[in-house]
């Protein structure tokens, strides 16, 4: 088990290292070729700020994870090694899906995709990670459902993996936010997955650790005017939204859950990292077709818009959904052992729609006091 834990480590340290290395020459070249992102009304940055963070993104997690691997096979004893050829079977499947959307997302990054394409190859990546065995194919109890027909697996497999990832992308709205929430909920999977001793997904999700923690340095804390701030742009929010997508997805098939989540519904487990980006979607996609507006044309009406506009901050709007994406993860490994399921989730959809009422009743308030309209 130790050795696990070395191989974590290991996959961490290189993933951290690489990209560490990979992102401020990323932004030297985005400013000597003047490729910043785009600034409208949406944008709450100021300053020339590249996109490209993201390019980084693959190379960190494929180098540092594969490499591990490697010295594993070639050195280690046979039983580790065994372990090693039959776990990675997916992963073929699943880099060849971040593969794709790494390239969707840098011409996006670069030049602009539709939409309509985009979702064309979040698809096509979803039945790529199908096909290598990958799909949700039990609900252990949610909504009074367990096994599942093929058929109907396959189908929700691929709605929520490309759910997931347009979660992921579309919340991407200040800084540090998707890789923020992105970091928490690979951290999550990695002790998860290592709790449940299926450690080559830890190793997987502590690649993706390594390789966000120093984008989010320059994301968080670099200067526009220093030139040393970076977004992590579509190939990033798409790459990482896929492996997020696969994690979960894998977890419900989980059946061994260790000692931490050994009393948690394994469906729990899977959701508790990504409701914020889950709700926040359903939420904003509502709220858009209620209004008779296009659920995927972009605007203001994300949760961090809304605190955004009752006066916050952005880095204390990022603390704000930060810390209650970690309560929500709380709160659902207490009570979890003690209801079912579709219960437990009823309570989350709850919690997040009362905190969104509140939310929108003291903006109500703000803008009757100050006379000006700041959010519809």
């Amino acid at each position: 088990m130790n050795n696990w834990l070395y191989n974590n480590i290991l996959t961490f340290v290189l993933a951290f290292i690489l990209v560490g290395i990979l992102i401020p020459q990323i932004i030297a070249i985005a400013f000597n070729k003047n490729l910043f992102d785009s600034q409208d009304a949406r944008k709450t940055h100021i300053g020339l700020v590249p996109r490209l963070g993201g390019i980084s993104f693959v190379p960190g997690i494929i180098f540092s994870l594969l490499f591990t691997l490697g010295i594993g096979i070639q050195f280690a004893e046979p039983g580790i090694r065994e372990i090693i050829w039959t776990g990675t079977v997916p992963l073929f499947f699943l880099f060849c899906a971040l593969m794709l959307l790494y390239l969707v997302g840098m011409a996006d990054d670069l030049v602009g995709v539709r939409y309509g394409a985009k979702f064309f190859f979040q698809i096509l990546a979803a039945l790529i990670v199908i096909a290598s065995g990958i799909y949700v194919a039990n609900f252990h109890g949610f909504l009074w459902i367990d096994q599942l027909p093929v058929w109907a697996s396959w189908a929700l497999t691929i709605v929520l993996i490309v759910y997931i990832i347009n979660s992921f992308n579309l919340i991407d709205g200040i800084d540090g936010l998707s890789g923020g929430l992105a970091t928490i909920t690979l951290a999550f999977f990695g002790i998860a997955f290592y709790d449940a001793g299926i450690y080559i997904y830890s190793m997987l999700a502590f690649a993706g650790l390594g390789t966000l923690l120093p984008f989010l340095y320059y994301n968080i804390y670099g200067n526009p005017e220093r030139s040393s701030k970076i977004f992590m742009g579509d190939t990033g929010s798409l790459t990482i939204g896929m492996l997020i997508a696969f994690l979960a997805i894998e977890f419900t098939n989980v059946n061994e859950k260790g000692n931490i989540f050994a009393t948690v519904n394994p469906i729990i487990v899977a959701v508790s990292p990504i409701i914020i980006p889950l709700f926040d979607q359903l939420r904003v996609f509502s709220h858009r077709i209620v209004r008779g507006r296009n659920p995927f044309m972009p605007d203001r009406c994300h949760i961090h818009h809304k605190l955004l506009a009752l006066g916050l901050t952005s880095r204390q709007a990022l603390v704000a959904i930060l810390l209650t994406d970690i309560g929500f993860i709380i709160v659902n490994w207490l009570i979890s052992p003690h209801m079912g399921p579709t219960l437990t989730i009823v309570v989350d959809l709850a919690i997040w729609t009362i905190a969104n009422l509140i939310i929108t009743k003291a903006l109500r308030r703000r803008e009757a006091h100050t006379g000006i309209h700041l959010y519809d």
